[in-house]
This record gives structure tokens, C-alpha cells and sequence, in this order.
């Protein structure tokens, strides 16, 4: 059975196909060619990733993603397609499974949402439920650095709090566009923001969530 990583991964492969190398993202200074480099980069360059959180290794990680940047594109797409080696952590289904869903996930809808006229994606109840139960499990790290208190909440009630603290911003939408706000991409989340203004403003203009 296909697992939702496997799914996604393929799903952003395609989208990257058949976007081409130089169409924008909602990554800033990237276009489809730079993300395409970074997901090869974080699966198959453990020595280089390592940059994404330790800022000592961020000059190594923008070295080596350039290298891979400067690679045919057809042949970066293929990489991601096919997955990391066997030596990689991420070969493994459980470690894929829990570290690529989001992952994939986001960097899709860089994609999709950085073109005119996108609307959300319809998500089967399964895979909503998947990425809500991943939210739920990170909500307290990606909101770590909120300047406000911050609550994430599903239509249905239930909520996760990202930050304690006063005042407080509540943050309401489907688990997928919840994920897109708390992983710094507010402006194209479908998201309704509760709470004091100024507060809403401070969160908006920090940028300081995600991982």
C-alpha cells in the first residue's frame, strides 16, 4: 500500500516536471530548480542538511545545493522521484513516512500557490487526519518563537496550542491550510485570524514560525 509520503513525493515530482526549472515558488529567492535541489539535497547529503539546522553548516548546505541546482533538471526530478539511497535514514518507510508527509506537503503547494488562480486542493478525511496529527505533535516547536500567544483551531473545535501566552491569536481552517499558516506561509493560508489586531499584526509581521 502506498503510504501518503510515497504518494506526495510523487505528486511534487510531477508538479515539478511539468512546471519546469524557472517557475516561481513561495520560497523566497527560489525558483523550481532551487526547491527541486533542496529536496535532493536533504535526502541524499546528510553531511550538507545538516545546515537546515545548524547555522554553522549553512554556508556547506548552500554550497552543495548550488552544486545540485547546476544539474540537469530532468535528472534532479528523477532523483526525487526514485527516493534516497539505501543508506539514507529516509529509505526507511517509518522515517519517511513521519518525516516527509509535511514536508512534501508545503513544498507542492509552493509550488501550486505560487501560480495565479490556485485554489486549495480537495484532501481525502485520511490524509487530512495525517497532517493534523503531525500538527498536533509540532505545533508547541513551530510556534516557539510566536511574539504572541497562539491557538490553531479545526472547524470541528479541536485545537493545538503553538505558544502560550497573552494576548492571544486563534488561528482557525482545515489542518492543511493550518499547516501552511504555521509554517510561515500566512499569505495563502485559507485561514480566519481571531484576536487582537495589534497582536494579529505582530504576529503577521515577525515571520518567526516553522521549524
Amino acid at each position: 500500500m502506498s503510504t501518503h509520503a510515497k504518494r506526495e513525493r510523487l505528486l511534487l515530482a510531477d508538479l515539478l516536471e511539468a512546471e519546469g526549472p524557472e517557475a516561481p515558488t513561495l520560497c523566497e529567492g527560489w525558483r523550481t530548480r532551487d526547491l527541486a535541489a533542496h529536496v535532493v539535497v536533504r535526502e541524499r547529503r546528510a553531511d550538507a542538511a545538516g545546515g537546515l539546522l545548524v547555522k554553522q553548516l549553512a554556508g556547506r548546505l548552500e554550497r552543495v545545493q548550488g552544486e545540485f541546482a547546476a544539474k540537469p533538471y530532468d535528472e534532479l526530478i528523477q532523483l526525487i522521484r526514485t527516493g534516497p539511497p539505501r543508506f539514507s535514514p529516509f529509505s526507511l518507510k517509518q522515517i519517511d513516512e513521519a518525516s516527509n508527509v509535511v514536508e512534501f506537503y508545503i513544498h507542492t503547494e509552493d509550488v501550486r500557490r505560487a501560480r495565479p488562480g490556485w485554489t486549495p486542493r480537495e484532501l481525502d478525511p485520511v490524509f487530512a487526519e495525517t497532517l493534523w496529527s503531525r500538527l498536533e505533535r509540532t505545533a508547541r516547536l513551530v510556534g516557539r518563537k510566536a511574539p504572541v500567544g497562539l491557538v490553531l483551531r479545526r472547524p470541528d473545535g479541536r485545537t493545538a496550542v503553538a505558544h502560550r501566552g497573552t494576548p492571544v491569536v486563534t488561528v482557525t481552517g482545515e489542518p492543511s491550510e493550518l499547516l501552511m499558516f504555521a509554517y510561515n506561509r500566512q499569505d495563502v493560508a485559507d485561514v480566519a485570524v481571531e484576536g487582537d489586531k495589534a497582536a494579529i499584526a505582530t504576529l503577521h509581521d515577525t515571520q518567526q514560525l516553522g521549524l
